[in-house]
This record gives C-alpha cells, sequence and structure tokens, in this order.
C-alpha cells in the first residue's frame, strides 16, 4: 500500500499546488473553459488546498502504511477517485467542451480507484 499511498501524495500534491497558483489555467488545461470571476477561482483554490491536504495525509500515511489509518485512507481515496472520474467523465460532454488533460485525468482517476479497491481486496 506504500506505492499507492506515495503516489497519491504526489499526484494530488501537483494538482493541489496548481490549483492554487493557477485556477484557472489548470481547470482550462481539464475542461477549456476559464473560471467565472472571483467565486470560482476561491472555490477552485479551496478545492487545492484540500488536495493538497490529501497529498499530506498519504505522505505521512506511507510511512505507516498497514495500519487502521492507513487503510481508512484509502478507502476515501477511492470514492474520491471513482467520484472525480465519473464527475469529470460526464462534466466534458455535457458542457461540449474539453481541454487537453481532461480524459487522462478521468483515466488516471479511474485507474487510481481500480488500485485502491485491489488494495482494499487484497489486504486484510
Amino acid at each position: 500500500m506504500k506505492r499507492l499511498l506515495v503516489a497519491t501524495a504526489l499526484i494530488e500534491a501537483g494538482a493541489g499546488l496548481a490549483l492554487l497558483a493557477r485556477a484557472s489555467w489548470f481547470t482550462g488545461l481539464l475542461l477549456a473553459l476559464p473560471l467565472e470571476g472571483p467565486v470560482g477561482t476561491t472555490v477552485a483554490r479551496v478545492g487545492g488546498l484540500a488536495l493538497l491536504t490529501l497529498a499530506v495525509a498519504a505522505f505521512f500515511a506511507s510511512r505507516d502504511s498497514e495500519s487502521r489509518a492507513a487503510r481508512g485512507l484509502v478507502s476515501a481515496m477511492a470514492l474520491y477517485n471513482l467520484g472525480t472520474a465519473i464527475i469529470l467523465g460526464l462534466a466534458g460532454p455535457a458542457l461540449h467542451t474539453t481541454g487537453i488533460l481532461l480524459w487522462p485525468v478521468v483515466i488516471l482517476h479511474a485507474g487510481m480507484a481500480i488500485w485502491c479497491a485491489a488494495r482494499l481486496l487484497t489486504q486484510r
């Protein structure tokens, strides 16, 4: 489970920092649409901070990857990754626009959800 937690930490730290620093640019890469005004930017930055928080939790959990806390974090990550893949996968067609990163990110989150589920099912 250690590799999964480290991979999560790296992926989510990158996405979180991108949203904090350049929210409109990053969402443009995903959906090819700019954020609308300061409200959209603020909400995107809060989301970026949440992703950065997940990265920190995953990093520290990777040091004790067999604990119940790490298992709980991986369970939450499975739900997060599945939900993100579904939401983004539906957003592109619904908005009739896709950014260059949309489908790679959908595939990445679907893969991470599968990896999380596999780790949870193989470790008791």
